[in-house]
């Protein structure tokens, strides 16, 4: 199981910390990805992080903005998210692969992604 937290209201600018917490298993050897999903618009990748940490991909919109991290000895990942904009405004979901893809290729398309959070409100808004 994921549960993730740390969404809530924020101004324009403003920053937030996104956390996924896992139980039940180890994170250890997966693939971890931030999604999001806008009112009417397709769930899209965000970030994800190799099973080292070593690896990382962003979308091009979150790209100098958000930055993922990964401590495998708490079993979380984190997001944290700076300069926020109201179009950042969404559900965010975190999720894990086992997937013997690229970080990339996993966090183009959902399909890879096994285990799901229930996600966290993010609203940009003054």
């Amino acid at each position: 199981q994921l549960v993730e937290s740390g969404g809530g209201l924020v101004q324009p600018g403003g920053s937030l910390r996104l956390s996924c917490a896992a139980s039940g298993f180890s994170l250890d050897y997966y693939i971890i990805g931030w999604f999001r999903q806008a009112p009417g618009k397709e769930r899209e990748g965000v970030s994800c992080v190799s099973s080292s940490g070593g690896t990382t991909y962003y979308t091009n919109s979150v790209k100098g903005r958000f930055t993922i991290s990964r401590d495998n000895a708490k079993n979380t990942v984190l997001l944290q998210m700076n300069s926020l904009k109201p179009e950042d405004t969404a559900i965010y979901y975190c999720a894990a692969s086992n997937a013997r893809s690229s970080v990339a290729t996993v966090c183009r398309d959902a399909r890879y992604l096994e285990v799901w959070g229930q996600g966290t409100l993010v609203t940009v808004s003054s």
